[in-house]
């Protein structure tokens, strides 16, 4: 410890005494090793940290696999689990009756519960009525979880029945934001969905999720899903209603072996020998167990391979430093030769030196470490804010500095120092002593030694330069990516339009009150200043939602059918998002009114032919015939897929009894079974940019939660206020949600990209100006060693351009080299970023040359500067500089 205490003096003085050296190299090594930390945490936020919960490794999730699909009527799933991985018909949604069945298991599981969604409620009874996400959970999820209430209680299994008074539970984060933290909210009535509910606690801090990236306002039992009147809960009791995830906990000593037999058997008997047989036993209904760690995707996909994209890049940001500060340390070994010669002779032990020189390494790397973590917690909350996109929602993942983080940063900052201070420190150590202690050393070309040092100095700087060229291409094609996706022209004009969310069906509304309050909304909201037309439908362009259903076109194959999108558009809405028409006419009012009985007339007829409803006789009472074939326009698209050589108007479509999926949690689910073209329109984006235009049917608009749409002559977002009051003025009860303009929506769709592009971009930046020092520093060092031999090539006639050439000719090999060798890497490289590319090849020579004539500009600027000091040197000081 006196030998340390000893070193880490010595190397305070030393680094005193060359401030200048010493801040470029804290800074160059903070840059990097900030940048790692920074993008450390984010990955251990999103993909590293633990289940909140007590002993999260005893909890597993069950996803079942079958040859074929079992009997659903509906299948809900809500990106809990993500891909399973597992081929063929699998999920990790189950029925009621089968969490029942599982739960039975107690020789394996000490508890399981069950949870969906969250779902969208209306909350009122706390100020202005808003949006609320209630996740919809088994009575004893919590005990399962061994989650504790931070006051009052959680839920339990007594909450959990038809009978038991509705209960809720906050999240700490949704008490805090709405309720202002008090500790009244204990026993008191909030509505959701007009349901009366009271708050009986609010879980525990820690407590932010399960699912990463997912978050919750509140608890809610599942029998309380009827009364709430949530779309896809309806028939929860029902075997063919799949929609629950379920967790359990192992008991202690069970294996995931055990437990997978277990809770296969108990799947088995259900599916093939319950009161409704779902599956034959040649279908061989199976479960899989998995760790709740692993199994438990949530949104954490979306980022994982953006998070590994900027690992690798700041992984090359840090490479590049510890080669700029093993560059600054051999040129300064150069400086300290006669010293470290004079140590020697003295009678200190190599080792003794290299130690040092060593501790002298590790302080300038452990001070680059302390101000890398402060640049990092500024960099991380950036990053974060880019990646929300400007969206006024939080970001839901805990960033918080723990032990992961900060024990990530001081294992840096310890290998960073070894890794650069290693190589100067062995050459520093080893020479030849005689010639080092004379007073006046040669340093004319000839010195074998100054090649040598000059070697490693070059391989540094072109091992800079090349991974600069990396970097600097892969943020170029990142770049060149998110310009495209802004340049493409989306089909509709995403000028002056606002949108905002609304659904009626949270309070109750039935179709003919749905279909009245959108009359009345849109001639109010029309009639404001500014406003040129409004207009609705089942989904904002360009939001990330989309529906799509299996149908029958004319002239098709009958079986399997085909797979195209839906949209279901109001009154006036191809004139509202200015979508030319191209043949036939769009929909008129008596298109609405028909597509409504229909709608009723299909209703009716599902609720007669389901048993178990309690209108069925009334039902059957009043559907009548059926009715005519509603009137539906398709995009160019379809044209061409289905009638490239024909007339398209008149032709029937007919809805089929297979696949209908939906992004949305509106019931999209078509109430008319029979369509027929009256008019073509062209080609729109759907729900993302990135995704190929694909063949779209237009329904009218009839029922269910809706988007708004727009248009004024003036910045729509000053329009929020009075859409709001207008709003209010019609129900008080009915929140807005996701106002915003399309262009924002637009933005937040390509935050991502945005996000990805802008890092990428300054760590190539970064890795450019860390590239340019490290040149820099080496033409410099090669001037001040040469100073003697510039003299005495001045002295002999020599021009100051050719020394100018000299000196600068050195530097642009370098660079000329060093992108060469970068190129050559990108072409193998960049193939991994193809994924995330859009409309540019990975290796795009127009990105490539850019980047090499950017460096090519600034590697002159930076041999410039020591190259005009040579031709500066005065041969009678020069042939007296030693």
């Amino acid at each position: 410890m006196e030998t340390l205490l000893q070193d880490s003096r010595y190397s305070v003085r030393m680094l005193a005494k060359a401030p200048g050296f010493a801040a470029v190299a804290v800074l160059t090594l903070a840059l990097g090793i900030g940048a790692n930390t920074a993008i450390f945490s984010l990955v251990d936020a999103v993909m590293l940290r633990s289940l909140p919960v007590r002993n999260p490794d005893q909890l597993v999730i069950l996803q079942w696999k079958a040859h074929n699909s079992p009997e659903m009527d509906e299948y809900s799933s809500f990106g809990d689990c993500g891909e399973s991985g597992i081929s063929g018909p699998s999920g990790c949604s189950f029925p009621l009756p089968i969490v029942r069945q599982i739960r039975s298991q107690t020789n394996v599981f000490s508890g399981v519960t069950a949870f969906a969604g969250p779902a969208d409620l209306d909350l009122s009874g706390n100020g202005p009525a808003s949006i609320a996400e209630g996740e919809i959970v088994s009575g004893d999820y919590f005990s399962t979880l061994s989650v504790n209430a931070a006051i009052g209680r959680t839920l339990s299994p007594s909450d959990d029945s038809l009978s038991a008074s509705p209960a809720a539970v906050l999240s700490y984060a949704y008490w805090q934001s709405a309720f202002g933290g008090s500790r009244s909210v204990l026993g008191r009535t909030i509505l959701l969905n007009n349901v009366a509910f009271t708050i009986v606690g609010v879980a525990d801090p820690s407590f932010t999720n399960l699912s990463p990236g997912k978050t919750q306002d509140l608890w809610l039992t599942i029998a309380m899903v009827p009364r709430l009147g949530i779309s896809w809960g309806s028939k929860i009791e029902g075997p063919t209603n799949w929609w629950l995830l379920i967790m359990a906990r192992l008991k202690p000593g069970v294996s995931l072996a055990q437990a997978q037999m277990a809770a296969s058997l108990a799947f088995r008997n259900e599916v093939l020998y319950g009161p409704k047989p779902l599956l034959k036993a040649s279908d061989d209904p199976k479960i899989f167990v998995t760790r709740a760690q692993e199994g438990l995707v949530g949104q954490r996909g979306q980022l994982s391979k953006t998070l590994y994209l900027l690992t690798c890049g700041v992984g090359i940001i840090l490479v590049i430093a510890c080669a700029n500060v093993a560059g600054l340390l051999l040129s300064r070994a150069a400086t300290r030769q006669k010293e470290i010669a004079v140590r020697l002779a003295l009678g200190a032990g190599r080792a003794t030196i290299l130690r040092q020189l060593l501790t002298e390494s590790l302080l300038l790397s452990l001070l680059g470490g302390i101000f890398g973590i402060i640049f990092a917690y500024w960099g991380v909350h950036a990053t974060a804010a880019l990646m929300m996109g400007g969206s006024s929602d939080r970001f839901p993942y805990v960033i918080a500095p723990d032990w992961r983080v900060l024990s990530f940063a001081l294992g840096v900052s310890i290998l960073t120092g070894i890794a650069f201070g290693l190589a100067p420190a062995f050459r520093s150590t080893r020479l030849d002593l005689a010639p080092a202690l004379k007073e006046n050393a040669s340093t004319v070309p000839g010195s074998a030694a100054r090649i040598r040092r000059f070697h490693l100095g070059s391989a540094l700087v072109v091992a800079q330069v090349a991974l600069s060229v990396l970097v600097l291409i892969g943020a170029g094609l990142l770049v060149r990516t998110l310009e495209n996706l802004r340049n493409i022209n989306p089909g509709f004009d995403t000028r002056n339009v606002l949108l905002f969310e609304i659904d009626p069906t949270l309070l109750g509304y039935k179709d003919t009150q749905i279909e009245s309050l959108y009359r009345e909304l849109r001639d109010q909201l029309t009639a404001l200043p500014g406003v040129t037309s409004v207009s609705y439908s089942s989904d904002a362009l360009l939001s990330g939602g989309r529906w799509n259903e299996t149908v029958h076109v004319e002239g098709q194959p009958q079986k399997p059918g085909v797979e195209v999108d839906m949209f279901a558009a109001g009154p006036e809405f191809f004139e509202t998002m200015h979508i030319p028409l191209l043949e036939g006419r769009t929909f008129t009012l008596t298109d609405f009114e028909q597509a409504a009985q229909t709608s009723a007339a299909t209703k009716a007829a599902e609720q007669n032919a389901n048993p178990q409803s309690p209108t069925a006789t009334t039902s059957a009472a009043t559907a009548g015939p059926p009715a005519a074939a509603v009137s539906v326009l398709v995009n160019e698209a379809f044209v061409r897929r289905y009638f490239a050589k024909e007339n398209p108007l008149g032709k029937r479509i007919t809805h089929t009894h297979g696949h209908s999926a939906s992004t949305k949690s509106f019931d999209t689910s078509p109430k008319s079974r029979n369509w027929q073209i009256v008019g073509v329109v062209t080609d729109t984006k759907y729900d993302t940019l990135r995704r190929q235009i694909e063949p779209i049917i237009y329904v009218p608009f009839t029922s269910g939660g809706t988007y708004f749409q727009l248009r004024s002559a003036l910045d729509p977002r000053a329009l929020i206020p009075t859409v709001r009051s207008t709003a209010d003025k019609i129900d008080n009860n009915l929140p807005l949600s996701h106002i915003r303009t399309q262009t924002q929506v637009i933005d937040e769709l390509l935050s991502q990209e945005r996000m990805v592009a802008r890092l990428s971009g300054f760590f190539g930046v970064l890795a450019l100006v860390l590239a340019c020092i490290g040149l820099y520093g080496l033409l410099s060092y090669e001037v001040s060693r040469r100073t003697r031999e510039i003299g005495i090539r001045m002295a002999l006639g020599a021009q100051q351009r050719e020394v100018l050439s000299l000196v600068v000719g050195q530097g642009i090999v370098l660079a000329i080299v060093g992108t060469a060798v970068g190129i050559g890497v990108a072409l193998g490289m960049t193939r991994y970023l193809a994924s995330m590319l859009y409309d540019v090849h990975a290796n795009d020579p127009l990105t490539m040359i850019g980047v090499a004539v950017l460096l090519a500009i600034v590697a002159l600027a930076a041999c410039y500067i020591p190259a005009r000091r040579a031709t500066r040197v005065d041969p009678m000081v020069a042939l007296r500089y030693e």
